[in-house]
Order: structure tokens, then C-alpha cells, then sequence
């Protein structure tokens, strides 16, 4: 398995991104990523009760269509909040998208990311996307990957090559986050896209593995944005052998929660106004979820999360305080707490429960007061 720090689209792939005008910035804030060959689809969406409409609509094209050529997605607006109107923009850009790709609309996935209650300019996104279609190219990953970008300050990229059969097969994903983070899933886009050979029911069980045991497991602020989507294309443009189980999926599932992890962890490390990346392992639990449930209200403490900020000789006692809020009845007694060095930009915590042996890590950073100006800001 060989790893790359950036986007490489696989075969069959081809992406664009431009500027239409729904940031005021000017910036970059429409995207397009294409499949020459018809491609499956497996996509994990938020928990959050109030969905966006691009995830509704997904949700409602993935019942029905087997096979996808496109995705389009756009930053500065999320579409959420918006009632029927927005389901029916969702609808629009997807439908004309379709149309100048000469494709069906079932054919096209659709995401958004931004504000929150403020209608989609779709004229602005219809009147791009000739411009987006014609510079569609292998290369347009480069563009592609800063358009879905908001408050994020760098690019989150990764690519990865495994051997199926003797055939190389590429899994490669790019990704936006870095405020409103929390698992289930984190407030985040995701696109993940492979020339894998693979059966539909292969990749919806290695997807929503990877995504359990990565996005599932990171949290900034504790808090469950309405357009979370992770959304994996895979083409079969490798020829690859087809992945159906056994050591070809196990293989598969490694680079994909490679992709996957290192994308989520660095949504943390661009947590907004975080100058810390932590690493908090429970183990000594009765089960994982009972381990992951206690790392969580760790990680989702404001408290602790402000004495990282501070490097706090009182750390220990918000960790305590957290575990007891947990409602896993670890006993002060069985309970160990180790961490390393806090004036450091990673830091890793250590707790033991001293209730079995099963175990859990998630990622988050600290609190700061930029956090709070960047999202007082934010409009």
C-alpha cells in the first residue's frame, strides 16, 4: 500500500472547480467531479434530524438509481433550512447539471456547505456550470478540492494505492471541515472516489466500517451540522479483480480507512482556532462503544478543552469529572489517567477504566478564543 499527501484521481475521473459567485470572497466555490465510466455509489449522511436538502435528495436518488456519472457540490451555502424551495434547488442543480453532461439526473449526486437558512442562488450555479464542464480534467482535482472549502485553512487530501489481483487499484479523497464537528457524522464533506472493481454490497459494508472507526471519531466543538455527507465512487475503471469479501476486501478496506482517517484527523487539526491535536485512548472498558462513549464526553468537554488550551495543571480533574458523566461506571479506584507533554502541538491522553479489555481512541482539539471570534464572525 503506498500513501500520497494529495488528491490523485483514479481512472476514469476527471474534476473541475470555479468561482460563481456565492462567496462574496471571489473564491473558488463550485465544484464537479466526474466518472467517464458509470460508477456505484455508497454515501454515510448526518444523524442530525434536520437535514439539508442535497442530502435529502441523495438519500431519495440513492433508493432508486444503481449507477452515478456525476457530483456536483458548492460552498458558501449549505441549502438547509430552506423548506421545499431548497429541495427543489437541489433538484435544479442537479437536473441541469445532467442536462450538459448529456446524463440522466438520477445519474447525479449533489452536496452543499456554508450558511445555514439562506436560499441557494441557483442562477449563479447554472450560469457556472458549461464553464465547470469544460474544464473537466484529471487535474481539476486542484481546483475541485479548494471549492468545497469554508473555514478550513488548508486543503484535506490524500490518495492511496493497494494491489488487487495484481492490478493496482487507486482509492483517492479529499475533504472540508474545521467548526460544527461531531461524530455521527462529523459536520464535514467528504468525497472519496476509486477505480476498484467491487460489488455494491462490498463497498456500503467497508464505507460504513471506515467511517465508524474515523469521522465517527472525531469532534471539535460537539456539534452536528445538517449537510454531513461522505459520499464513495467507485468505477471499476481498473479492471481490477472484483472485490466481493475475503483478503480483495480486506486489502480494499485498509487503503479506504486510510483515506478515511487521515482525512478525519486532519478535520481536527484544522479544528477553528485549535493549536493542539489530541489523541484520547481509553482502554480497560467492558466494550468499545463503552470505550468510545467515555473518550467522547472526554473530548466533547468545553472544560477540558479549555485547560489544553491553557497547558492546565487542573487537566486531570476534567478528565475525572468527564468519565463520571459518561454513565460508565468506571470506579475511581480501577481508573488510570497518562498523557504526554501539554505545551505541545500533539498531545496524546491515556485513560484505563479498569473494567476489561477492550478499547476506543477519538480525535479533537482545544478550545480557544479564536473559535469563538471566527464564529461570531462567520455570516
Amino acid at each position: 500500500m503506498k500513501i500520497y499527501k494529495k488528491a490523485v484521481l483514479p481512472q476514469g475521473f476527471k474534476a473541475n472547480g470555479v468561482s460563481c459567485g456565492l462567496k462574496r470572497s471571489g473564491k473558488l466555490d463550485l465544484a464537479l467531479f466526474y466518472s467517464e465510466p458509470r460508477a456505484k455509489a455508497a454515501c454515510k449522511f448526518t444523524a442530525n434530524k434536520i437535514k439539508a436538502a442535497p442530502v435529502q435528495l441523495d438519500s431519495i436518488i440513492l433508493e432508486h438509481s444503481k449507477f452515478f456519472h456525476a457530483l456536483i457540490a458548492n460552498s458558501g451555502n449549505a441549502n438547509a433550512f430552506c423548506g421545499k424551495a431548497g429541495l427543489r434547488d437541489a433538484r435544479e442543480m442537479t437536473r441541469y447539471t445532467a442536462q450538459n453532461l448529456c446524463l440522466k439526473k438520477e445519474e447525479v449526486l449533489v452536496a452543499s456547505t456554508g450558511i445555514i437558512g439562506k436560499r441557494l442562488d441557483v442562477a449563479k450555479i447554472k450560469k457556472a456550470v458549461p464553464q465547470l464542464i469544460k474544464g473537466l480534467s484529471k487535474h481539476g482535482i486542484d481546483k475541485a478540492k479548494k471549492a468545497i472549502m469554508t473555514t478550513d485553512t488548508f486543503v484535506k487530501e490524500i490518495t492511496v494505492r493497494c494491489f488487487i489481483g495484481g492490478k493496482a487499484v487507486t482509492v483517492c479523497g479529499i475533504a472540508k471541515g474545521a467548526g460544527m464537528i461531531a461524530p455521527n457524522t462529523a459536520t464535514m464533506l467528504c468525497f472519496i472516489f476509486t477505480d476498484a472493481c467491487i460489488t455494491q454490497r462490498a463497498l456500503e459494508s467497508s464505507l460504513g466500517a471506515c467511517v465508524q472507526d474515523s469521522f465517527n471519531c472525531i469532534t471539535v466543538d460537539g456539534c452536528m451540522s445538517t449537510n454531513d455527507s461522505v459520499i464513495a465512487f467507485a468505477n471499476s475503471a481498473s479492471n481490477s479483480r472484483l472485490i466481493s469479501g475475503g483478503k480483495d476486501l480486506a486489502a480494499f478496506s485498509r487503503a479506504l480507512g486510510a483515506v478515511c482517517l487521515e482525512l478525519a484527523k486532519s478535520i481536527v487539526r484544522d479544528g477553528e482556532g485549535a493549536s493542539k491535536f489530541i489523541r484520547i485512548r481509553v482502554k480497560g472498558a467492558a466494550s468499545v462503544s463503552e470505550a468510545k462513549r467515555s473518550a467522547l464526553s472526554i473530548a466533547n468537554s468545553n472544560l477540558f478543552k479549555c485547560a489544553m488550551y491553557g497547558s492546565s495543571a487542573n487537566i486531570i480533574g476534567r478528565i475525572v469529572a468527564a468519565i463520571g458523566a459518561s454513565g460508565v461506571p468506571a470506579q475511581e479506584e480501577g481508573l488510570s489517567i497518562k498523557f504526554s507533554s501539554l505545551k505541545k502541538r500533539d498531545v496524546d491522553i491515556e485513560v484505563g477504566l479498569g473494567r476489561g479489555k477492550a478499547g476506543a481512541a477519538v480525535y479533537t482539539c482545544d478550545l480557544s478564543p479564536e473559535y469563538v471570534k471566527i464564529n461570531a464572525e462567520y455570516n
